[in-house]
Order: structure tokens, then C-alpha cells, then sequence
């Protein structure tokens, strides 16, 4: 079986490098390895390394579950930052036949401008194909909903909410999600908490058969959104709280602020406190 290495970050999901990986599964039986290198994030004052890691993670998720639809073998890892690094240390692990590299256009890459696909090719010996996909331009082919939700998180109106919206897809269209989960006090047990959260409703989504991905983030809702959204191109935003009564994100305005600065669709969820427990 051919192991191809693919290294990509925010054009993971772009179609130039799902039809390359496809046209390679038709030449033969393969195994890919996605790479992904950690991206800091862009908001907020303090940078949390677990939503770090996650947010590399979700990408990979995503990617293995598209792949894995398709019959085709996919794993996959987090890298370092730097992307030569990150693509080097996979190397030395799962020791690929040839390596993909998938980057924005030059005008955008910062990749290109360090010369990437040069330095792994000299440094690997291997064959290293390059493609590039134009995000902005050209869209994803997928349609991609942000889920917003901590307490209410694994609630069956929340559930049932992202059932009925995947289920409204047409055509061929392939619907995503990715859940965020804010982690509250930041550290500890709130980890935990949210850690715990997010794999329950993950584990009933996929149950259903759905594809998503999710991450902890920011203690702050408004913060995780916004990091969220620089980090992923999403189509509409689901925001799930508990009723106006209980909810510290609706006396935040949370919704309309998320709706105002990302221009996106957002839907709100309100679950009464004994459907979230």
C-alpha cells in the first residue's frame, strides 16, 4: 500500500486537493497522512494550548471522515507550527512515498514565500507535488455550520436543531460541523467539563451519522466565535444557551454581537435547564 503524506493547513478542505488525493486512490490502494501544523489564534489575550491543539485537530477529523466516506484509508496528526518542521517530523514517523502539499495562491501563502516545497523536496528526496487552492475564490465543497454551545451542549433540542439542517442538504452537498465548546474558567476542572461536553455530543452526532469535528476554546464566548471564525470558513453559526433567565451568554448579547461582527446566518437555540441536564 502507498503512504502519501499530505501536508496542508487551512486549505485542507479545498476541492484541487481532494480531487488529487482521489485521483491518486484510483491508481491504487493507498494511506494518507494528513499534517497539520498548530495555528495560534488571533483573539483573546491569553493563548490556550489545548484549543491550539484542537483546532489542528478538528481540521484532521474532518478531512479523515470526508476520506474515510470515500473508502480510502486516511490518519493523521498535529504538527509544529512550522510547517518544514511539522512536515519533517512526519516524515521520520510514518516514512511516506511521496509527499502533497496543499497551500493558498502565492499572492496569499506565506509558505511559498519561505520557500516550503523546495526545502521538503531537497531535504526528503521524495516526490513532493504541490497544489494550490484558491479558498476565497473558488469556496469549499462542503457546507460548514459553527455550533456555539457549553451547558446545552449535548441537549436533544441542540441535537435535534443540527439533525434537521444536515438533513436539508441537497444534492450531493455534504454538510460539516464543527462544535466549539468555550472551556469557562480556563484551566482544571473546567477542562474537564468542557472536554466532556464536547466528546458527548460529538459521539451522538457521529452516531447519527453526521460529519463533525469539535474543539474547547476560549472562556470567552464572543472570543472562542471570533477565533473560530478566523481559523475556519463556515457557511452559519448555531448559538445554543440556556433560556434569557439563566443565560450569562444572552445577557452578553452574544447572539446579535456574533451576528453583527461575522455577517453570518446565526440561529439560537434556547434550552430549558432540565432538557440540558
Amino acid at each position: 500500500m502507498k503512504t502519501i503524506l499530505v501536508v496542508a493547513n487551512e486549505t485542507l478542505g479545498g476541492r484541487p486537493l481532494l480531487e488529487k488525493i482521489r485521483e491518486r486512490a484510483a491508481q491504487g490502494e493507498i494511506r494518507v497522512v494528513i499534517c497539520v501544523p498548530r495555528t495560534n489564534p488571533r483573539h483573546g489575550n491569553v493563548i490556550y494550548d489545548e484549543a491550539v491543539f484542537d483546532a489542528a485537530q478538528v481540521r484532521i477529523d474532518l478531512a479523515r471522515g470526508v476520506l474515510r466516506q470515500e473508502g480510502i484509508d486516511a490518519t493523521g496528526e498535529v504538527g509544529d507550527p512550522d510547517p518544514y518542521t511539522a512536515t519533517m517530523d512526519a516524515l521520520a514517523e510514518h516514512r511516506p512515498d511521496e509527499i502533497i502539499v496543499s497551500t493558498f495562491p502565492a499572492t496569499s501563502s506565506g509558505w511559498l514565500r519561505r520557500d516550503l516545497i523546495e526545502r521538503i523536496a531537497e531535504a526528503s528526496g521524495l516526490p513532493v507535488e504541490h497544489v494550490v487552492a484558491d479558498i476565497d475564490r473558488e469556496g469549499l465543497p462542503f457546507t460548514i455550520t459553527l455550533v456555539l454551545a457549553n451547558r446545552t451542549a449535548s441537549s436533544e433540542p441542540l441535537l435535534s436543531a443540527l439533525r434537521e439542517r444536515a438533513g436539508s442538504a441537497e444534492g450531493d452537498d455534504r454538510h460539516l460541523f464543527i462544535v466549539v465548546v468555550p472551556q469557562e474558567g480556563g484551566q482544571g476542572i473546567h477542562v474537564q467539563q468542557a472536554r466532556a461536553r464536547l466528546s458527548q455530543v460529538v459521539d451522538r452526532l457521529r452516531a447519527d451519522g453526521l460529519l463533525c469535528a469539535g474543539m474547547i476554546a476560549d472562556p470567552d464566548p464572543y472570543t472562542a466565535a471570533m477565533n473560530a471564525l478566523a481559523l475556519f470558513r463556515v457557511d452559519d453559526i448555531v448559538i445554543s444557551t440556556l433560556p434569557a433567565t439563566r443565560s450569562g451568554w444572552l445577557r452578553a448579547d452574544l447572539v446579535d454581537r456574533v451576528r453583527k461582527a461575522s455577517g453570518k446566518r446565526v440561529d439560537h437555540v434556547e434550552v430549558e435547564q432540565t432538557a440540558a441536564a
